[in-house]
């Protein structure tokens, strides 16, 4: 885009969303620090054990806490470290571990849709359309909470009869000693004490007229103090990769941006429905959801939000909140559609090949689809009765 003279350099660093970068930058470091203490691990066989060793309630736990860390933390890094504790139950438990992984992934998706930090696609609509931590929780929770338990119903459809174990085989799980899973308790308290400062960040950054990035970097920056981790170390947990992958994406919308394309698309698209908001939410809903199911979310939100945007020039900026949150809910819902459509989704499958269990793409989609289909049918009268009647 530089080389070819249609962006310039200024204009390209201006293309990029530092919020965004920063942000993730800050929560990628906080959740590296938290990694090394055995914290996953813990919640994960400490619901085992509260549930007394029952593989469908032990199932319904790990969701519940999945799609929630997935809400404030990375949901790639949620699954990562849920997934080999989910294997070690199952096997203890004598049970295939794959609808453990299935069902964690698809809820870190979902739990994942709930925050402005859940999940990328909402990080760059926040910072693009200037929507605050407070609107997310406003707009996107209550929906996500339905679709959350929706799926809780839908997993005594899809596992509930295979997950029979004998007494025998509970008792293993109550025999797991829990001292030994945290490495380090006194740097979790420091960690645990940072991230809940900084979500109060998230909650109060608007009043206090401060950037989510500022408050995540701030975080990240007093727990490298606090903790006495080597920064060095640290910074190695940072998916660097994805941080300039997403520089790099963010300059090339903003040379299509320069080129009229998207302007053009935007026209197209409300020629089509005659600026019909209602129907113009819908098409970007179910379209979203169903490009993301086969195509990573990140590149194509970047592309659909200066659309968006464009279209905000001619409906009005409070006109297309609808549409906004019609591309989150596409956006990171549609992950869910195939093994593919979300990093969670890849992660989890490596992890069950490395440990000797093939999670075919045919056996995720066939769960996938159906619960990807089902969120964007209750999302489609959510954001008809909220918003557009």
């Amino acid at each position: 885009m530089i080389l070819t003279g249609i962006i310039s350099q200024e204009e390209a660093f201006r293309a990029v969303d530092w919020n965004v970068i920063f942000l993730l930058i800050g929560m990628m470091i906080i959740t590296g620090v938290l990694k090394k203490t055995g914290f996953f691990q813990y919640v994960a066989i400490k619901a085992a054990k509260i549930t007394r060793g029952d593989p469908f309630r032990i199932l319904i736990m790990l969701v519940i806490i999945t799609a929630f860390l997935s809400a404030f933390l990375d949901n790639v890094t949620t699954v990562l470290m849920m997934a080999p504790a989910s294997i070690l139950i199952a096997v203890e438990l004598g049970i295939s571990p794959l609808p453990y992984l299935i069902a964690e992934a698809i809820a870190s998706n979902i739990g994942g849709t709930a925050t402005l930090i859940g999940d990328p696609p909402n990080i760059m609509i926040g910072s693009a359309a200037g929507l605050g931590f407070l609107s997310f929780l406003k707009n996107l929770t209550p929906i996500i909470t339905v679709l959350l338990g929706v799926f809780l119903l839908l997993l005594k459809f899809f596992f509930g009869k295979g997950m029979v174990v004998t007494t025998e085989r509970r008792a293993r799980i109550m025999e797991f000693d829990l001292s030994r899973v945290i490495e380090d308790p006194v740097l979790l308290k420091k960690t645990l004490l940072i991230l809940i400062l900084v979500i109060i960040g998230f909650l109060l950054h608007e009043p206090l007229h401060l950037e989510v990035a500022t408050i995540a970097l701030s975080g990240a920056f007093l727990l490298l103090l606090l903790s006495g981790e080597s920064p060095y170390e640290i910074f190695h947990e940072v998916e660097w990769t994805s941080i300039f992958f997403f520089v790099g994406l963010f300059i090339m919308v903003g040379g299509l941006v320069e080129l009229g394309v998207l302007r053009v698309i935007s026209s197209r698209l409300l020629h089509i429905t005659g600026g019909n908001l209602p129907l113009t939410s819908f098409i970007l809903l179910w379209a979203s959801g169903t490009i993301c199911s086969v195509f990573n979310n990140i590149p194509y939100v970047a592309t659909v939000i200066p659309i968006v945007q464009e279209m905000g020039t001619h409906l009005g900026s409070q006109a297309i909140l609808p549409l906004w949150w019609a591309l989150a809910l596409g956006a990171c819902l549609g992950g869910n559609g195939t093994m593919v459509g979300a990093a969670a989704n890849v992660v989890v499958s490596d992890i069950a090949g490395r440990s000797g269990y093939r999670l075919s793409f045919l056996e995720f989609t066939k769960y996938g689809v159906i619960v990807t289909f089902i969120n964007l049918l209750i999302s489609t009268l959510y954001l008809y009765f909220l918003y557009l009647r």
